[in-house]
């Protein structure tokens, strides 16, 4: 039998060519399916209105790492309620733009939330039943062992309180027992919605330190909505700013601080209504702050030096120069933006 040497080269070449064409189309899957496998939670271009005239998000597009606590922030109004209520299903979303542990959303109700603990709103505690109780409930409906119940009590602080009714909680201890409420299926991925609404510091600070453990030793995920910068500021490793139902920012806490650029002071000054006439006419966002205090906003910090020479040199009696930098003026900064 004989062989043509140039078809068999010819058909050893395309065999080739057929082998590197899979293992690409391979590898691109595999770095897709990398890719995804990094973020808990992605949308792309959500969108939402209650009606025709009613747009409430528009084009919202964020990626949640895993393993981050992702602060979700904005003013009143914003959408950060209707966002919440999208991605925990409580409203049904208008598209597909949804992913979840990078699968679609839609296509894994419910039973991702065997996955997932949310708190949206307002705790729905049974107030006559004791805290154990109101947690055995929810083992009872989600087939959950009871043998998780003191455990989880125990990890929100309550395991000592766990036999008292609910309705003799302070606030505080509602809020964590509805977060242990949502922790009771040991979750990947926590969502909730202003969970420090309305506590006094010492509840701030205690559901502040139980987020940020069980990041650190539980390794959840956290995707917390809220209008308290200082408390977003000291616990998320990442944020996403929302206004007027668009998405403004998303990224860490230094690109954030990089992005925003502007450098705001707080001036101390002797006879500061006599100084904020001028200031006005030369810095932008300049105001008065107090009798003796102005604040106004420099390109950089790099003109602080300058511009203290300027006021010294025509006799300003400065008492004190401060940055005003930290979430609060970048998202004010930002939400200011048109």
């Amino acid at each position: 039998m004989h062989f043509d040497n140039k078809y068999l080269t010819k058909s050893l070449s395309m065999r080739k060519l057929v082998i590197s064409f899979s293992q690409i189309f391979s590898y691109i899957r595999y770095i897709n399916q990398t890719t995804m496998s990094e973020y808990i939670i992605q949308t792309e271009s959500l969108n939402f209105q209650y009606s025709k005239h009613k747009k409430v998000l528009e084009d919202i597009s964020i990626k949640v790492p895993k393993g981050s606590i992702y602060g979700f922030l904005g003013p009143n109004g914003a959408g950060k309620s209707t966002t919440m209520r999208l991605l925990t299903g409580i409203i049904p979303e208008q598209g597909n733009a949804i992913r979840i542990f990078g699968e679609p959303l839609q296509s894994q109700l419910p039973q991702v939330f065997t996955k997932i603990g949310s708190l949206v709103e307002s705790p729905a505690l049974y107030l006559h039943l004791s805290g154990i109780d109101n947690l055995r409930y929810i083992a009872k409906l989600r087939n959950i062992p009871e043998s998780k119940i003191h455990e989880t009590l125990e990890l929100v602080d309550l395991s000592r309180d766990g036999k008292r009714k609910a309705r003799q909680y302070s606030l505080g201890m509602k809020q964590r027992l509805a977060i242990a409420m949502a922790l009771l299926s040991e979750p990947e991925l926590l969502l909730l919605d202003e969970p420090v609404n309305g506590l006094d510091p010492n509840g701030i600070i205690d559901i502040r330190k139980l987020l940020v453990r069980l990041n650190k030793e539980k390794g959840v995920t956290i995707f917390v909505s809220s209008h308290l910068l200082s408390e977003i500021e000291k616990m998320c490793t990442h944020v996403a700013i929302i206004n007027r139902g668009k998405l403004r920012f998303e990224g860490t806490m230094s690109e954030l601080s990089q992005k925003t650029g502007a450098c705001k002071i707080q001036l101390t000054i002797e006879n500061a209504e006599k100084w904020i006439s001028e200031l006005s006419s030369n810095y932008e966002k300049t105001s008065l702050l107090a009798e003796n205090q102005i604040t106004l906003q420099l390109s950089n910090k790099d003109e602080i030096p300058e511009f203290i020479k300027k006021l010294i040199a025509q006799n300003a009696q400065i008492y004190e120069v401060k940055i005003l930098d930290g979430l609060e003026e970048w998202f004010l900064t930002i939400t200011d933006e048109k």
